[in-house]
């Protein structure tokens, strides 16, 4: 092989290698790393870190645990988390990047509104509404009170207006991200595929049921899988706002995780609690992908 060979095959390599040292560091390296300490009894306080094998996991797995129920009632709260948010954040969004698709004065003006909360940090965004939603002094209460509605209501520390409030502020927060995605598929959407439906006398409804959903299938699957993942890491809002309130009906996984082995220092069951939330993950991305094949599928 002649040297100018040998660097064109190189070339590429050199240009990825970047990428690859940071996915190495930051990516294969925790996840190997993750799967260690979770067979260990691993607190980092301590020099002694005793291999324990799969006891980490059975001990998430058996009812007479003492993390058991902590556990599942977590991964309950983020499950009901996940059961709201989701599907708002895939319906409010897509109708937001409906209007935004269309001509009409301040049309710019109206895009920004809808995005800007989501360049906001999670802090920002939590403290913000735990004073905004605030039973004694908040304004939202303030302004119910303005109207004659009720002005006591518990945002924060009560069911099931706490789930309203993470759900809802969620919302305000991050709709602006998918809308944008939504948008950009509206606007990849064939127009002579519009215009035949017109010819065949489609209305509104029919041409946004059998013209727009389905040229809008990967778009939608994308924004599905990336909303599931991050609605089952939900953690900030909780935290700052809730602080697991009442009780620990708001805490979620990832604030089990993070309470199990940044405050208690048990990083062995955090790391299994970790790697038992993933499994979850890759089960209900399977699914996801599942439905939007068979639908593909089945429209043949």
């Amino acid at each position: 092989m002649s040297v100018a060979t040998s660097r064109r095959a190189w070339t590429p390599w050199a240009f990825l290698a970047p990428y690859l040292v940071l996915f190495v560091a930051f990516v294969l390296l925790p996840i190997v790393l993750g799967l260690w300490i979770s067979l260990h009894s691993w607190d980092f306080t301590l020099p002694g870190k005793p291999f324990v094998g799969l006891d980490n996991y059975k001990a998430l797995l058996q009812p007479d645990s003492l993390t058991f129920k902590p556990f599942w009632n977590s991964m309950k709260a983020t499950g009901i988390f996940v059961l709201f948010s989701v599907p708002l954040l895939l319906v409010v969004p897509l109708a937001v990047a409906l209007v935004m698709n269309q001509r009409f004065k301040g049309r710019n003006l109206f895009r920004s509104i809808f995005f800007a909360p989501y360049v906001l940090g999670v802090a920002v965004v939590g403290v913000l509404w735990r004073f905004l939603l605030d039973a004694n002094i908040g304004l939202v209460n303030s302004l119910l009170g303005a109207i004659g509605l009720p002005d006591a209501t518990p945002w924060l520390s009560s069911l099931p207006e706490a789930w309203v409030s993470l759900v809802g502020v969620t919302i305000w927060w991050t709709l602006g991200f998918n809308a944008v995605i939504f948008l950009a598929g509206l606007q990849d959407v064939p127009g002579e595929l519009y215009e035949a439906a017109e010819v065949d006398g489609a209305g509104a409804w029919s041409r946004f049921w059998h013209v727009t959903l389905p040229a809008l299938r990967p778009v939608t699957m994308f924004v599905t899988m990336i909303t599931i993942i991050a609605s089952t890491n939900m953690f900030g809002q909780s935290y700052i706002m809730t602080n697991g309130a009442p009780g620990q009906t708001t805490r979620t996984a990832i604030f089990y995780i993070a309470d199990t082995g940044l405050k208690n220092f048990q990083m062995g069951e955090a790391a299994a609690a970790s790697w038992v939330l993933t499994l979850v993950l890759m089960v209900m991305s399977v699914v996801v992908f599942g439905i939007f094949r068979e639908r593909e599928g089945s429209r043949r």
